[in-house]
């Protein structure tokens, strides 16, 4: 019976780390997961938490709730930078992890309607570390057609064990964007792989004010679906400016 109760608090444990590491893709300005072309102005500020839930216990992935608040900043130059605050999952140890971030947008076509950013976000575990520090390299182009649809590819690197100690390190990344209404988009990005952000993510983005934008969306996995890999996924956010 004691080998059964430890199995089960390292599946517990295990599950809890794999949550956690979804946090790191939410860095900057993204469609849920995956960043965007987008860069804030010279001046501007936003703020965003992102919360992820899931309300029952499944095969795959047991019931959580994630809180990631974020922080962004833009610098000029078409660069912005940000901070993220990652880890902290119910139920379980939090692991905690400080990571700062930076987007650059090194193409902006305007009216050809392509644009492309590279960036990269840093990791610092502050509390249950698996690792002592790593990052998250992306590229991301989008294209937008006829005006408002916007879809975007590109590819992304881990560093080791940011992940997983043994999870997929590169692939690729996907977004597509479409306004329906002045206030309303319903959007969907994809990250590639079996690792712990392998996930399609489906949703809408609704401008509640001038200021505040709201999120609502549900991720399902590219492994285990069947079993109960998939969650809920919100977002909060508010620009200063």
């Amino acid at each position: 019976m004691k080998g059964i109760a430890i199995g089960r608090q390292r599946t517990l444990l295990l599950l809890v780390l794999i949550v956690s590491w979804l946090a790191p893709v939410r860095a900057q300005q993204t469609v849920f997961n995956v960043p965007t072309t987008d860069v804030l102005e010279k001046g501007k500020a936003y703020f965003e938490l992102d919360i992820s839930a899931k309300p029952n216990d499944a095969d795959a992935l047991g019931h959580f709730s994630s809180f990631v608040p974020r922080l962004v900043f833009g610098v000029g130059h078409r660069v912005e930078v940000g901070v993220n605050i990652l880890g902290n999952v119910q139920p379980g140890p939090d692991s905690t992890t400080i990571a700062p971030a930076v987007k650059w947008k090194v193409y902006d076509g305007k009216d050809n309607g392509w644009a492309m950013v590279i960036g990269d976000n840093l990791y610092f575990p502050v509390r249950n570390r698996g690792y002592h520090a790593g990052t998250y390299a992306y590229t991301t182009i989008q294209r937008t057609f006829n005006k408002s649809t916007r879809a975007g590819f590109g590819g992304y690197f881990y560093s080791k064990n940011v992940m997983a100690p043994n999870a997929r390190r590169a692939g690729g990344q996907f977004t597509f964007e479409q306004p329906v209404t002045k206030k309303l988009n319903l959007s969907a990005d994809y990250f590639t792989g079996k690792m712990a952000n392998g996930y399609l993510t489906t949703g809408a983005t609704y401008k509640l004010t001038r200021k505040l934008t709201g999120v609502a969306a549900y991720s399902i996995g590219n492994s285990n679906a069947s079993h109960g890999n998939h969650f809920f996924y919100f977002e909060l956010g508010y620009n200063f400016n």
